[in-house]
């Protein structure tokens, strides 16, 4: 309860609304002259209606990704779980197909058949409203209302299929030409048919059985500001995308089907690390914007990203980089690269966002615990890269200071320093994360390739310890097992003599199997007793019980606050 507090209350005041208008509209059918005819069919169909009208407007917010990431700044973000928007959008989707199926299937296994079957005696009730001549089930179905509600639950019912987990992902394996119904691509697609959905609702909501007065259709009152807030997000980042404008400095393709993409940083474009942006190549697809986290530090001069091709589209993204890739030079990394100097066109890029992350909100901890499976380890690239600038920067000051601080014991100015020193309250203020604690966890050697650069330039420059990495490699048996004693041996004799780790190539120590969390979370609470500490994870969901459960367990029985945060891919 404690721990999810923020998502109760939503749920809760979200199933209140729906219960009271399908409650409102339930009483209201009850009492009228159709329900002699038609019985509780009618009521619980126009109940369901209203449900649907509320959760086709409230199923648009959480993907209104500029508002929401304006609203994380905001203090609503201590209130609202904005870290669970998708799964929110998701749950709201559910509750369209039993509304879908209590309203439809009402209507057309109940209410119609009533109506057509009723006596003369009883359809005297139902002249005003359908007409001194009895309809047919044909009648009723070809009408406004009928055709634009089969079609909607028709559309509806193949974007909600393809954008379920094993369709999205390609988990059903389907017969050419049907395999393109799996995919990414399907998904993406298919969900802009939702735009034709609205249209038919709104028609649909004119045009109504038992409805004669135009300010009792409310269909759209419910979508208005919902349906203009979400289409003016897309203009903007319409736009947007087109004043965003990169250009490619650097390619680089690495082990395990890494792509990475190094551009240049247009300048409003002002970014917190943790955060995504969205990517289009039109030499891929004109249509197409995929999510990817910036790799790349707030303070840096470029932007970076790294893609791991896991579907059709950063399937092709890769090919067609490769094709203007060359083989690295002596002593680079990655298997193909290329930069400007190449002489083949780079492909075009077009670049929207920033979008509020999780992750991005680590500054308000005094500890951070970041876990990375494979490619999830890039939200927090970023991270350890502007805590590391911050850290240098920090040093700097610190040796501004006391140079001043000497020259002004030398002057008898020191009570001048204040004014005369140059440096800002606000850049002398002490960054209020001590430190972190980086676990990556990878099964390919080969992943070490993609952040070789950031590992070594950490442990070189953070003197005092502020960061503390750890790569952890499960495709080796564990340490003390008797089957990588000598990989261990031969590991820890490198690592003392030259100061580098043989497995990843890079000055942080390699450990082998999986990660003792328990231990983990055991240490860290021990060494920061009393801190609030930020745990955040990126990577597949099946480890996300596993630390969210053992952040509830050391909250109860230590003085330590752990809160956690999950991206799932």
């Amino acid at each position: 309860m404690e721990e999810n507090w923020k998502r109760i209350w939503v749920l809760c005041l979200w199933f209140l609304i729906m219960a009271a208008l399908f409650t409102w509209k339930f009483i209201q059918y009850r009492n009228k002259n159709a329900f002699k005819v038609m019985r509780y069919c009618l009521p619980t169909a126009k109940g369901a209606a209203e449900t649907l009208k509320l959760n086709m407007a409230l199923i648009l917010l959480p993907v209104c990704r500029n508002t929401l990431t304006w609203l994380r700044s905001t203090k609503l973000g201590y209130f609202l779980p904005f870290d669970d928007n998708i799964n929110f959008h998701k749950t709201i989707a559910a509750a369209i197909v039993i509304g879908i199926i209590l309203h439809a299937g009402n209507h057309l296994a109940c209410d119609f058949p009533r109506l057509i079957k009723a006596d003369e005696d009883h359809y005297q009730y139902l002249r005003n409203d359908f007409g001194n001549h009895k309809p047919k089930y044909i009648d009723l179905i070809r009408g406004v209302e009928g055709v634009t509600g089969i079609l909607m639950v028709i559309l509806m019912t193949v974007a909600f299929t393809l954008a379920t987990r094993w369709f999205r992902r390609s988990l059903v394996k389907l017969p050419k030409p049907f395999d393109r119904l799996t995919g990414f691509n399907a998904f993406w697609y298919s969900h802009h048919l939702l735009v034709i959905v609205y249209v038919l609702l709104t028609v649909h909501g004119v045009f109504l059985y038992l409805v004669h007065h135009w300010y009792l259709k409310t269909t759209w009152m419910y979508l208005i500001v919902p349906v203009l807030l979400y289409a003016g997000e897309r203009t903007l980042r319409f736009f947007r995308s087109g004043l965003h404008s990169v250009r490619l400095l650097k390619v680089a393709i690495y082990p395990g089907n890494v792509l990475a993409l190094q551009m240049s940083k247009p300048p409003q474009f002002c970014y917190k690390s943790g955060q995504y942006m969205f990517v289009q190549c039109p030499a891929v697809s004109p249509l197409e914007w995929h999510p990817f986290s910036i790799t790349s530090a707030p303070g840096d001069e470029y932007l970076s990203i790294h893609i791991r091709q896991l579907g059709d589209w950063t399937q092709e993204l890769k090919r067609v980089f490769s094709e203007v890739c060359e083989p690295p030079v002596a002593g680079k990394s990655g298997l193909l690269r290329a930069d400007e100097s190449t002489k083949k066109t780079l492909p075009k890029l077009l670049i929207d966002g920033p979008y509020g992350a999780p992750a991005q909100d680590y500054r308000k901890y005094d500890v951070l615990l970041l876990v990375g499976l494979g490619i999830g380890a890039t939200p927090f690239i970023s991270i350890l890269k502007d805590l590391l600038n911050n850290i240098v920067k920090m040093e700097e000051q610190a040796d501004s200071v006391s140079d001043f601080s000497r020259s002004s014991d030398q002057n008898f100015m020191s009570t001048e320093y204040s004014s005369h020193s140059g440096l800002s309250p606000k850049r002398r203020k002490k960054l209020k994360t001590t430190n972190a604690y980086f676990y990556w966890v990878t099964r390919e050697q080969g992943s070490f390739d993609w952040f070789k650069g950031v590992m070594n330039e950490v442990a070189e420059l953070d003197q005092r310890g502020v960061i503390e990495m750890h790569n952890y490699l499960t495709s080796v048996y564990e340490e003390g097992d008797a089957r990588s004693a000598l990989i261990t041996m031969v590991q820890a004799l490198n690592h003392a003599k030259n100061g580098v780790d043989i497995v990843s190539g890079t000055r942080v120590r390699t450990h082998f199997a999986r990660p003792n969390w328990k231990k983990v979370f055991s240490r860290v609470c021990s060494k920061h007793s009393g801190a609030r500490i930020g745990v955040f994870y990126c990577g597949a969901p099946i480890l996300a019980k596993e630390l969210s459960k053992l952040c509830y367990d050391f909250n109860q029985k230590s003085s330590t606050k752990l809160e956690f945060h999950k991206e799932n891919f």
